[in-house]
């Protein structure tokens, strides 16, 4: 079990709003460090964004607490009625994300049976309120999220792991129940991908230099994500059509085999290319070179086509698709990095921390 940063930044907002319902003499703090779980998120944009929403629906639960114990005072039917209702209007308005603390705060509010009603919903209010700015904070300055080296290795390893595979499909080599698993296995690192990039897009930078330079990373980081959802799709389809594949004649499948070992050769140094550990100039990433293009793989491929008997051929089109496709993809991301390192010198520094 891995202690995550959220895990211990949820810790930590805890302990620091116990710590200031306690210094603002509001009783109990309890309440504070309940808004404060609800209210850690794991990006500074999020808990910015969280802070304004938690605000309106924990306004709207305080008012409607107030108004129907006020009215109707604070029997159990009267309570579960507030609950339909605070429920209801911050569907209405779109807020759905704060409904279990707006439905927190109406309740802990309505709980009173003294006398001073009103100075006892305003202290509980401001309990609920202190947690979330407690959120707020720690979500600020402690344990600043690093989403892009997170992206980054998430793209490398689900790229390598689909590569390896890609290269036992193509030799015949591959346990059928172990691949269809790491092929859900692959499916599932996907969502997470998209996460990251999506936490990544979402922090802000503060200079219009640094906007500019992380634009330019989002167009590479997408084409990334792209290239290797290309590079998975062709995995499936090899797996899917493994029997065509191995009735190929031996000549078109050792084609196929050097041609896929040179366009994954070519992936794995594009992206080695962006961390600096490839120069632009090495002859070593000059792999794109020696793959044949799009126009000779069909030629390859028109040659060994038999019209009008065998159906096998027809069957294989789409593996030979996906080939041409995967081939595109990765062009167009050599392309984009070397644009990024070549012209854009003050800007193409990437530094990526470990991925822990």
């Amino acid at each position: 079990m891995k202690l995550g940063a959220r895990i211990i930044k949820t810790g930590v907002a805890i302990a620091l709003s116990i710590y200031l319902a306690v210094f603002f003499h509001l009783q109990p703090p309890v309440y504070a460090a309940i808004s404060a779980t609800f209210a850690i998120q794991p990006s500074i944009y999020r808990s910015y964004q969280t802070i304004l929403d938690q605000a309106q629906g924990n306004i709207i639960g305080a008012v409607c607490a107030i108004l129907f114990v006020l009215v109707l005072g604070n029997h159990p039917l009267v309570i579960a009625l507030v609950v339909i209702v605070v429920i209801v209007v911050n569907l209405k308005l779109k807020l759905e994300k704060t409904i279990s603390l707006s439905v927190v705060t109406a309740i802990v509010i309505m709980e009173s049976h003294t006398g001073s009603f009103i100075s006892f919903a305003i202290d509980r209010f401001l309990l609920i309120m202190l947690g979330v700015a407690a959120a707020f904070l720690v979500n600020l300055i402690f344990i600043p999220p690093k989403y892009e080296t997170k992206l980054f290795y998430s793209i490398s390893d689900q790229t390598d792991e689909i590569i390896k595979w890609i290269r036992i499909m193509m030799r015949h080599a591959p346990e059928h129940s172990v691949i269809k698993d790491e092929i859900g296995t692959f499916k599932e690192n996907s969502i997470k991908i998209d996460q990251f990039y999506l936490l990544y897009k979402e922090d802000r930078t503060y200079f219009r230099k640094n906007q500019h330079k992380k634009g330019r990373k989002l167009v590479i980081y997408r084409q990334m994500i792209y290239t290797t959802r290309k590079a998975f799709e062709l995995l499936k389809s090899l797996h899917r059509h493994e029997n065509e594949l191995y009735q190929m004649p031996d000549e078109l499948q050792q084609f196929i085999q050097s041609q896929l070992d040179c366009l994954t050769n070519y992936h794995e140094q594009t992206l080695l290319k962006y961390t600096n550990k490839i120069r632009i100039d090495s002859e070593l990433h000059k792999t794109e070179d020696f793959c044949e293009n799009k126009h000779e793989l069909m030629e390859v491929f028109m040659k060994h086509y038999h019209m009008p008997k065998n159906e096998l051929w027809i069957q294989l089109f789409p593996v030979f698709a996906l080939i041409i496709d995967y081939s595109d993809q990765i062009d167009h991301l050599n392309r984009l990095i070397e644009s990024f390192k070549t012209y854009h010198t003050s800007e193409n520094k990437v530094k990526l921390t470990n991925a822990e």
